[in-house]
């Protein structure tokens, strides 16, 4: 192909992405940014357009979504992890639990292959799960297609949870602004990626883009040493560049494979869902928090939807996020074990 012609097509991509982004984010659809992006890039995948996202962008991609995961990390939660910490565990076992059999159905069913059913089942953050798949031998258009149906079935599912248990009288809270950022602030963000990147890739920790931000940044951004500054445009380009390297793999073939695993996928999310809201029934009986509070920590992801459906309802937001954020950190951790486990656990699949 030309280089006049890939240009075109570039442009005709990003003014297609943003339509998208742009009908999502007023339709109040999560990850809008990302889905946008990814849904154009499939079509165009599809079309055989030719046009391939160079991986140093989204291995920085992934770099900004270990700084996202990092600053979720506050000195509130780590208060709230202290006080609860076992029965905090205990949410996120049966929770990163459930994940996992429900990918071990997914994988025995032949349904999907093991590691893609893993990571695609894995309550985390959508985005983390799908910028770490690939490096565990799951196929990342498969992960993304699995991990979004279950986030918008999520969101879908606590936003009228919020409304039956809740008086809401005003919007939904959108938590802390971004207009205050600073240069000084990003290029410290920046330092910090930068060095997480090599500190984890000098210790072979895997994938080190995303892991090494998020371990180090965690650390300074609870311990107040280092406000994790992370402008609104950079957050847009970071989840438009990993749904456009996701969705420009998908092809034909890969298209008939999500159609073929469609009803699986949705069985085993309402499962999931299913199951979490009955260990947030039970939980209400061992700490004293209200349901809607134990079913926003119960629920499978994402991280920053089920943020804002909390501030804007009447929900325990420390015990949520402290929740959701550990669920993260577990499931990043424990995912390639649990992979390789799922993937040797069915018959006749290979573990990578």
């Amino acid at each position: 192909m030309s280089h006049p012609a890939t240009l075109l097509r570039w442009a005709a991509l990003v003014a297609a992405s943003a339509v998208l982004a742009y009908g999502l984010t007023l339709a109040h659809f999560p990850a809008a940014l990302l889905l946008g992006p990814m849904l154009a890039a499939i079509v165009f995948g599809v079309r055989g357009a030719g046009l391939a996202l160079p991986r140093p962008a989204f291995l920085a991609a992934q770099a900004v979504v270990g700084c996202l995961v990092a600053r979720a990390a506050t000195a509130e939660i780590a208060a709230t992890l202290r006080e609860d910490g076992v029965l905090i565990l205990a949410v996120v076992g049966v929770t990163v639990a459930a994940g996992a059999l429900t990918g071990l159905a997914l994988t025995r069913l032949r349904i999907l292959p093991g590691t893609t059913a893993a990571w695609g089942s894995s309550p985390g953050g959508a985005a983390a799960m799908v910028a770490m798949a690939e490096d565990y031998g799951a196929d990342p258009r498969l992960v993304a297609f699995m991990q979004y149906v279950r986030v918008a079935a999520v969101v879908l599912s606590a936003s009228l949870a919020a409304r039956l248990l809740t008086d809401v009288g005003g919007p939904a809270g959108t938590g802390p602004t971004e207009a205050s950022w600073s240069w000084l602030g990003l290029l410290a963000t920046a330092a910090m990626a930068a060095a997480g990147f090599a500190l984890a890739a000098l210790v072979r920790l895997p994938s080190a883009p995303l892991i090494g931000p998020m371990l180090l940044g965690a650390v300074l951004h609870a311990s107040g040493l280092l406000d994790i500054v992370l402008p609104a445009p950079v957050l847009d380009a970071a989840y438009a560049l990993i749904g456009w390297y996701v969705g420009l793999r998908f092809t034909r073939r890969t298209l008939a494979e999500t159609v073929h695993a469609l009803p699986g996928v949705l069985v085993a999310t309402a499962a999931i869902i299913v199951l979490c809201a009955a260990w947030a029934w039970g939980l209400t009986g061992l700490l004293p928090i209200n349901y809607l509070t134990a079913f926003l920590a119960t629920s499978p992801g994402g991280l920053d939807s089920v943020a804002i459906i909390a501030i804007g309802s009447k929900a325990d937001v420390s015990f949520v996020l402290a929740v959701q954020t550990l669920r993260l950190f577990v499931v990043l951790v424990t995912g390639p074990t649990l992979a390789k486990w799922i993937a040797r656990a069915a018959p006749g699949d290979r573990v990578p």
